[in-house]
């Protein structure tokens, strides 16, 4: 039984990977590869992308206030930990990219995810809200780490930070311990499945708005 339950959230991932090879080769994120994105464009996504993390903490919450054993309860507060660490990560490309954080307002990508993101939080239980969070930090971790080996170093640019960042261990760490609640809290593969996949079609339409607002 213990076997069958690790492998769910790989199940899920393995599903979806024909959008985690979209994302993967989307000109926004090739961009972020070679450096050549627009300013204006990854000033757009910084803004949005926090926009997006504060409901993304919130949901950590959510999940935590319905999460039916302490440990459980325990571990989605320390993801959030780590949703507000991304968030500083944020604030200093605010301050780089003169982004003002009090004005920021979301576009209806961002407010498409977010919704989903709360409702699903709000509404379902503990494995749901898991599943539906899982592929951020998966695509993610995956992003950066093949767009390390890709270059085979960290780049020489304005755009490096992300690579780093996504890429790194710790966030690897991230994903995984995500992705351990949604095996052992998923009671609904049906929901969950359906979960999982939406949010990344929500991952590659966030990408398209930030590669679309420059054109």
């Amino acid at each position: 039984m213990e076997s069958n339950s690790r492998s769910l959230s790989k199940g899920l991932w393995d599903g979806q990977q024909e959008l985690a090879r979209q994302c993967l080769h989307h000109p926004f994120v090739r961009g972020i590869l070679t450096g050549d994105i627009p300013e204006e464009s990854f000033r757009y996504y910084v803004s949005q992308d926090a926009l997006y993390l504060r409901s993304f903490a919130r949901a950590y919450l959510l999940a935590a206030a319905r999460c039916p054993d302490w440990n459980g309860f325990c571990t989605f507060h320390e993801l959030a930990g780590g949703a507000l660490r991304e968030l500083e990560l944020h604030e200093s490309y605010a301050e780089r990219w003169d982004v003002a954080q009090s004005e920021l307002q979301p576009a209806a990508s961002t407010r498409q995810y977010t919704d989903f993101l709360l409702a699903t939080a709000w509404g379902t239980d503990t494995g749901t809200t898991a599943a539906a969070m899982a592929p951020c930090m998966r695509l993610y971790a995956y992003l950066g780490r093949s767009l390390m080996a890709e270059a085979g170093r960290l780049p020489d640019h304005q755009y490096a930070e992300w690579i780093e960042t996504y890429a790194d261990n710790e966030f690897e760490a991230l994903a995984s311990t995500l992705e351990q609640l949604v095996d052992r809290y998923v009671t609904d593969e049906a929901s969950a499945r359906s979960a999982y996949r939406y949010a990344m079609q929500c991952e590659l339409a966030f990408f398209e708005a930030a590669h679309r607002c420059a054109r």
